[in-house]
């Protein structure tokens, strides 16, 4: 089964990163763990809030990967021998994935009482404007040729 892309417009030129990020978030799981927020912390200021209880920040790591920031958590290997007569408080690892749009730069994170949050700033670009040159086939100083056509007497005599 082909697929049919929504961008194969010839007036969309370039837009093909687009489609790729967008085939790339529908193909990640809708998985709940770890719950998030995102909130706007000011005009070009995002904050990415993980609830990683029980998590130090030795268990966690925070990369970028092309545009993705990848928030992965894995305990360190428990060795005390603890014996659970319940275990509500989940302590599986985790990857959770959030695809950046270009230009979005991840300032810092920092763990705060079992809350990872995690800044985003979203510089405004200046708009460039840019002469484009335009060059043409026309040959440079071509010479003008003069044609003389002259004409004998006798062709210009007529009989009627």
């Amino acid at each position: 089964m082909s697929r049919i892309s929504m961008f194969n417009s010839p007036l969309l030129l370039g837009f093909d990163q687009i489609e790729r990020v967008l085939d790339q978030v529908s193909k990640t799981k809708a998985e709940g763990y770890p719950p998030y927020n995102i909130e706007q912390i000011g005009d070009n200021h995002i904050r990415i809030t993980v609830a990683v209880a029980g998590f130090s920040d030795d268990d966690l790591s925070v990369t970028t990967e092309d545009n993705q920031l990848i928030i992965r958590g894995k305990h360190q290997e428990d060795e005390s021998n603890r014996v659970y007569i319940h275990r509500g408080i989940a302590s599986r690892q985790f990857q959770r994935s959030f695809v950046l749009a270009e230009g979005i730069e991840v300032v810092g994170a920092h763990l705060d009482n079992g809350l990872l949050h995690i800044d985003l700033n979203r510089p405004v670009p200046e708009p460039v404007v840019r002469e484009i040159a335009i060059n043409s086939n026309r040959k440079k100083s071509v010479p003008s040729r003069t044609i003389d056509m002259r004409m004998d007497d006798d062709a210009n005599d007529t009989n009627i």
